[in-house]
């Protein structure tokens, strides 16, 4: 009976360390983890799809966590465009987003920012490409401080979720609480991210990486 028992155990600790490969393989085909920050980010949002995740950064301080999710439609347009031919990949993949129903914005903070603070950046990075709808640009602040300042401060873990939908609004949750819509600033939101002069290089480096092929 004893030896039964010992044989027993022995099989089952033979198979731990096959287990914990597989739990571990399981872990990276559904998530997507920040290199600079360890910040984990799921593979899907509903029916949408994780195309990067990268760092903002000021100066050296590593702010906060970035992952962009759409459809597959849009994914799969960059999906034969070679890795080596950014600036086709990211024409392409600001083309390919235009007709999606909607991309999501997942902000996942790192440092703690103050709600006036956080709101003023995320406005100033997307005013100068929103330079005819300057009201909506206020909107947008005004609900980034309204949903932050509600917790105190953006805080290591706060979430900050941006839709921006066919419509053409941005709709912003933080914390999966909704706060509200800014209307006509989707594609420069999405900009903010995607075009030359993004906020966050890893980013766009990591939406190449995962999305276009060798």
């Amino acid at each position: 009976m004893m030896v039964q028992r010992s044989t027993a155990a022995a099989i089952t600790l033979a198979f731990v360390p096959i287990l914990l490969i597989l739990v571990s393989m399981m872990d990276s085909t559904l998530a997507m983890i920040d290199p600079a920050t360890k910040i984990n980010f799921a593979d899907r949002i509903g029916n949408l799809h994780l195309f990067g995740v990268g760092v903002r950064k000021k100066g050296p301080i590593k702010v906060y966590s970035v992952g962009m999710y759409s459809d597959a439609e849009a994914k799969s347009a960059v999906s034969s465009i070679p890795k080596s031919n950014k600036a086709a990949a990211l024409s392409a993949l600001r083309e390919s987003l235009k007709s999606t129903s909607q991309t999501s914005f997942l902000l996942k903070m790192n440092f703690k920012v103050g709600a006036e603070k956080m709101a003023a950046a995320i406005a100033e990075s997307v005013s100068p490409r929103a330079s005819n709808n300057k009201v909506a640009v206020e909107t947008l602040k005004a609900l980034i401080l309204k949903g932050v300042a509600s917790k105190g401060a953006a805080t290591p873990g706060t979430i900050l979720q941006f839709d921006c939908s066919d419509d053409g609004g941005v709709t912003v949750s933080v914390d999966g609480s909704l706060v509200g819509t800014a209307p006509g600033l989707r594609q420069a939101f999405c900009d903010v991210y995607l075009d030359e002069k993004c906020v966050s290089p890893a980013f766009q480096n990591s939406c190449i990486e995962n999305c276009c092929t060798e």
